[in-house]
């Protein structure tokens, strides 16, 4: 059992007998107060889907719930539905744009390293790798002589994001992006 500062976005725990999918966790640490910090998770309940809110110190142990996780790539999108397929059986996980809309910003149709969480056999959320390649495809024109410790420069990705980059980046270049911090962790190298 991990305690509460262990438990990390998209893991699946288990309170009073039903399963959540953590989204959101904020750490606060109270003033003037012995002890260490609080966390606030925010979670949707697997069977019907309602969010809930809970604070946890982060000492509290916390039960996770069983979940699978299966290796998928980005198959297509049908209106506001999002389909995954299975990389080893070839089965399809459908998902609503609403449920994944953090996630999209970061799946295009070759990102490795996608995993589905699936809980109580239902597909609950989308797990990302730590880092992706995506492609610019909107930003101000390159400086001549911009070193990569100089300015940024905000830039529109291939998915949507928009994140900063040096200036010494230009549209079509492909970057590698931190998926937590949403930030550039450096340029990709053409093959």
């Amino acid at each position: 059992m991990p305690k509460a500062s262990e438990i990390k976005k998209n893991a699946a725990i288990e309170i009073n007998g039903d399963a959540y999918i953590v989204r959101d966790i904020e750490r606060s640490v109270p003033q003037g107060r012995a002890g260490g910090s609080i966390y606030r998770m925010r979670m949707y309940n697997v069977a019907n889907n309602n969010k809930v809110d809970e604070t946890f110190k982060d000492s509290d142990m916390l039960t996770l719930a069983d979940l699978v996780r299966r290796a998928v790539t980005f198959s297509y999108s049908d209106g506001d539905e999002y389909v995954f397929m299975d990389s080893e059986d070839y089965s399809s996980y459908n998902f609503n744009k609403d449920t994944i809309a953090d996630e999209l910003l970061f799946i295009n149709e070759d990102t490795k390293g996608v995993f589905v969480v699936i809980v109580n056999d239902v597909p609950v959320t989308i797990d990302l790798p730590a880092a992706v390649d995506l492609e610019i495809i909107e930003t101000d024109p390159s400086l001549k002589g911009g070193s990569a410790t100089a300015r940024t420069k905000p830039a529109t990705l291939s998915t949507g994001l928009v994140v900063q980059v040096p200036e010494h980046i230009s549209i079509g270049d492909r970057i590698k992006v931190n998926v937590e911090e949403r930030k550039f962790t450096g340029r990709v190298d053409s093959k």
